[in-house]
C-alpha cells in the first residue's frame, strides 16, 4: 500500500464533488481542503469533513496538501490556474483542449520544473484513456488507422464553452456518434472520415433576457477547437425545459483501430465505455492519477506529465507484489 495521500481540490463544479465522491471510496487518501471562489460559507459538503476555503488562501496550504486536484474548466480557468498551482503543489488536471495542449503542457511544465513538483496535465478518459488507448493500438498495429467516437452523451468541457458565451444562462452539449461511420469503422473497411461525417454536436442553451438568439448561435457555431469542424445544431429552451429534460451527464465511446498483420489478415481493436456519470467517472480518473503524481515525486520527478508517461502500476493502491499475483 502506498502512504496515506493529503489532497486538495481547486473547484466545486460537477468535477469537483465527483473527486469528492471518489476520495471517499479510497482509504489511502484524505481530502484536506476544497478551494474555490465563491463564499466558503456558501458552500455545505454532505459526505466529507474538508474545510472549504476561499482560493485567495490556497498558498498557505502548500506545506499540507500533497497534490492538488484541479477542477476548473479548460477554456478560461485552467490555462491560468494549472501554472499557478504548480508553482506551489503536485497537481493532476483535467485539460481538454486537444489542439492546445502542447502548449499549455509547456507552461505547466516550465512552472513544476521551477517549484520542483509534478504536475500531470489532461487527465481524464479523453484526453487521457483514451490517448493511451490510440498509442497502444497504433503500436501493436502500425498498418492501421486509429478512429475516435464520442458519445452519446454530454460534454462537459463543450457545455463549459458555450456557458462563457456572453448572454448564456445555461447550456447543456451532447456529442452524437454518427452510425454509418461507426459501422464502417467496425467492419474493417478504415474509411476516410471527415469531422463531420464522424459526429454530430447538439446543443441545447438557456438565453439571458435581451440578448439575441441569432448572435449566440453564431458564436457556437464558429467556435474554434470546439464547434467550428463541426456540424452543430443549437436549441434554445427554457430553464425549466433544460433541468426537467437535460439535467444528467451521461457520456461514452469508443477508440477503434483498424489494422492488417501478415499478409491480409484484417485485426480490429476496441476501446469503449458507457458512463451514466461523466463527471464521476472522470473525477475517479483523476483520484488515480493522484496518487501517481504523490509517489512520482515523491521519486524525485518534477515537471509536467501526460498519461503516456505514467506506468499503470503507479495508479493502484497496490503494491506490485499484489498485482502481478492478482491482475497479470
Amino acid at each position: 500500500m502506498c502512504a496515506h495521500i493529503k489532497v486538495g481540490i481547486v473547484g466545486y463544479g460537477n468535477l469537483g464533488k465527483g473527486v469528492v465522491s471518489a476520495i471517499n471510496q479510497c482509504p489511502d487518501i484524505d481530502l484536506v481542503g476544497i478551494f474555490t471562489r465563491r463564499s466558503p460559507e456558501s458552500i455545505q459538503i454532505q459526505e466529507s469533513k474538508a474545510k472549504v476555503i476561499h482560493i485567495s488562501q490556497a498558498a498557505e496550504y502548500s506545506n499540507e496538501i500533497d497534490v492538488m486536484i484541479l477542477c476548473g474548466g479548460s477554456a478560461t480557468d485552467l490555462p491560468h490556474q494549472g501554472p499557478e498551482f504548480a508553482q506551489m503543489f503536485n497537481t493532476v488536471d483535467s485539460y481538454d483542449t486537444h489542439a492546445k495542449i502542447p502548449e499549455y503542457f509547456k507552461s505547466v511544465d516550465e512552472a513544476a520544473q521551477r517549484s520542483g513538483k509534478i504536475s500531470i496535465i489532461s487527465v481524464g478518459w479523453d484526453p487521457g484513456l483514451f490517448s493511451i488507448n490510440r498509442l497502444m493500438a497504433e503500436a501493436i498495429l502500425p498498418n492501421g488507422e486509429n478512429y475516435t467516437f464520442w458519445g452519446k452523451g454530454v460534454s462537459q468541457g463543450h457545455s463549459d464553452a458555450v456557458r462563457r458565451i456572453e448572454g448564456v444562462e445555461d447550456a447543456v452539449q451532447y456529442t452524437v456518434p454518427i452510425e454509418d461511420a461507426v459501422e464502417k469503422v467496425r467492419s474493417g473497411e478504415n474509411p476516410e472520415l471527415s469531422t463531420a461525417q464522424k459526429h454530430l454536436r447538439i446543443c441545447y442553451v438557456v438565453v439571458k433576457e435581451g440578448y439575441n438568439k441569432l448572435e449566440i448561435e453564431e458564436k457556437i457555431k464558429t467556435m474554434p477547437n470546439y464547434f467550428a469542424e463541426y456540424d452543430t445544431e443549437v436549441n434554445f429552451i427554457s430553464s425549466e425545459e433544460l433541468k426537467q429534460y437535460h439535467s444528467r451527464l451521461p457520456h461514452g465511446g469508443f477508440v477503434i483501430r483498424g489494422g492488417t498483420t501478415g499478409i491480409d489478415s484484417k485485426q480490429v481493436i476496441e476501446f469503449s465505455l458507457n458512463l451514466d456519470s461523466n463527471p464521476e467517472f472522470t473525477s475517479s480518473v483523476l483520484v488515480a492519477y493522484a496518487r501517481a503524481a504523490y509517489r512520482l515525486n515523491k521519486e524525485g520527478q518534477t515537471g509536467a506529465k501526460s498519461v503516456f508517461d505514467i506506468a499503470p502500476a503507479y495508479l493502484s493502491p497496490k503494491s506490485a507484489e499484489d498485482l502481478r499475483k492478482g491482475l497479470l
